[in-house]
């Protein structure tokens, strides 16, 4: 029998939703950082370099000109900087509980000056396009053309000042694609999944050599500056923050950094004597909210139907012909059944959709995201299938078996017309079940790409700072979509208990 599965993940995350909007526990502010010896500072190191990153010769060292920012900054306040790792797009929900500061490329945005405490600027970036050599495209405005084959695809970095620019021009004919990583998001442009990338312009530049197939399409665009966030409830850090970053600019060490990283310090200092404010975004009443979100909530949900709807049928196939072939099947197949079953249960679903997504294109099989999801829920689902149909097999009594084949039955057709019926009829509660297990875990198709509700609730929580209103909308979705198929569940339940009930009108 299959373990059970999170089956309230989401309802988890509602709760991590909302107690985000509760006043933290531990708030650090500043006396508590230097009682504490250290300033835990959080950043996203699969995001890659120039900001954080993994050393290649050593991967338990991190590097990163934001590393380096961390330290500089940690010694102007007297304490030892610690890494808190975290995904990128969710890292100012740790401000407050276990981390100090966020500083990891964030963009000053007006939405951002609203929720969080924004430090002064310390890097003034610009997006820049970035393409294959083969691609007929020379500036980010040829994007208002036909692409390749139709929409141009342009990946960007979820919630990220890119993905904000792209989705703002309406008059670009792009579909935009939200990576968790740039790396990765550059890693599709040359294997042709994507048209096109729109990144800061630093991570281009810093990542020229390691895909040189790719190159930067027309000048840098649509700028910005990077801050440091902390909590609203933290002043004393935020003002002694800002003060560091102050000392840094006027002895010229925040220069030194960026030349080491060749990152044009003299430009970069110019660039920030003259920065101009954001000014905070207003709030929205909740009736705007829900105007605004709820169409593309409704829009993701149906993303999560057509993936489940799509990748239950055959995992339900597959494990069903795995089972039999495990039962029934030559002797020569059933290890290598066996073994698929084994396989599939014995690693994560996430790296699965990894290996599917991201590895298959490194050897000339590039599937859409959506493909992906679904043969990748497929696959997963299908080794616990297997052993549902495996056991609702085994108890199908032999003699049922025996009787088919004395009728002159072949043995398929004694298992296609006797014995299968009788097993898919007594597992049907389980499989049900795990119908309704596969509608939670289409959220882990996000990591392809693939924007589901879970996902589209992330983002639209993250940008508007409705954490627990979003998270109560989308939680009454996954309800709305689950609760007949458990109603489905308890029916089929009842009818295998009472089977008589079934003649009577």
């Amino acid at each position: 029998m299959r373990p059970p599965r999170p089956a309230r993940r989401i309802l988890a995350r509602a709760l991590l939703g909302a107690a985000a909007l509760l006043p933290p526990a531990h708030a650090a502010d500043l006396d508590a950082v230097r009682a504490r010896g250290s300033l835990v500072w959080a950043a996203d190191q699969e995001g890659g370099g120039p900001h954080v990153y993994a050393d290649p010769d050593d991967p338990a060292r991190l590097r990163g000109f934001e590393v380096e920012l961390a330290a500089l900054v940690a010694a102007e306040l007297g304490v030892e900087p610690r890494f808190q790792q975290g995904q990128w797009d969710r890292l100012p929900l740790l401000l407050g509980r276990s981390a100090d500061c966020v500083i990891n490329g964030f963009e000053s945005t007006p939405e951002r000056q609203r929720d969080w405490r924004c430090s002064r600027p310390y890097y003034a970036y610009a997006l820049q396009l970035v393409a294959r050599r083969d691609v007929a495209l020379d500036s980010v405005e040829g994007l208002a053309g036909e692409g390749p084959a139709g929409p141009w695809r342009v990946g960007v970095l979820t919630g990220s000042a890119a993905e904000i620019e792209m989705r703002r021009r309406g008059d670009l004919r792009v579909e935009v694609v939200g990576f968790d990583g740039t790396v990765d998001c550059l890693e599709q442009v040359r294997s042709r999944v994507i048209d096109a990338a729109l990144m800061d312009d630093c991570i281009a530049w810093f990542n020229a050599d390691r895909f040189p197939e790719l190159r930067c399409v027309g000048r840098p665009f649509a700028g910005g500056t990077y801050v440091i966030l902390t909590a609203p409830d933290t002043p004393a850090l935020g003002a002694a923050i800002d003060d560091a970053l102050g000392r840094l600019v006027a002895d010229g060490r925040l220069e030194a950094l960026y030349d080491r990283w060749d990152m044009a310090g003299r430009q970069q200092m110019l660039l920030l004597r003259d920065a101009a404010e954001v000014p905070p975004a207003p709030r929205s009443g909740l009736a705007e909210l829900m105007r605004s979100t709820l169409p593309l909530l409704l829009r993701s949900a149906g993303m999560t139907i057509l993936l489940s709807c799509a990748a239950f049928p055959l995992a339900v196939v597959l494990g069903l012909s795995v089972a039999v072939g495990r039962l029934h099947g030559p002797a020569w197949l059933r290890p290598a059944l066996t073994l698929y079953v084994e396989v599939l249960r014995g690693t994560p679903l996430l790296l699965q959709l990894y290996a599917i997504f991201y590895l298959l294109p490194k050897v000339g099989l590039a599937l859409p995201a959506l493909a992906a999801a679904i043969l990748g829920l497929a696959l997963n689902y299908s080794a616990y299938e297997s052993e549902i149909y495996r056991a609702g097999l085994k108890a199908v009594p032999p003699g049922q078996l025996e009787a088919a084949l004395a009728l002159g039955m072949s043995k398929w057709q004694a298992l296609r017309h006797v014995v299968v019926p009788q097993a898919v009829r007594i597992v049907m509660p389980p499989v049900t079940s795990d119908f309704i297990a596969l509608f939670k875990d289409t959220s882990v198709c996000s990591a392809i790409t693939v924007v589901e509700l879970t996902k589209r609730y992330s983002v639209l929580a993250l940008s508007s700072g409705r954490i627990a209103e979003l998270a109560v909308v989308t939680a009454l979705l996954y309800l709305a979509m689950s609760w007949p198929l458990s109603l489905l569940s308890r029916w089929f339940e009842q009818r295998l208990e009472n089977p008589a009930g079934r003649d009577r009108p």
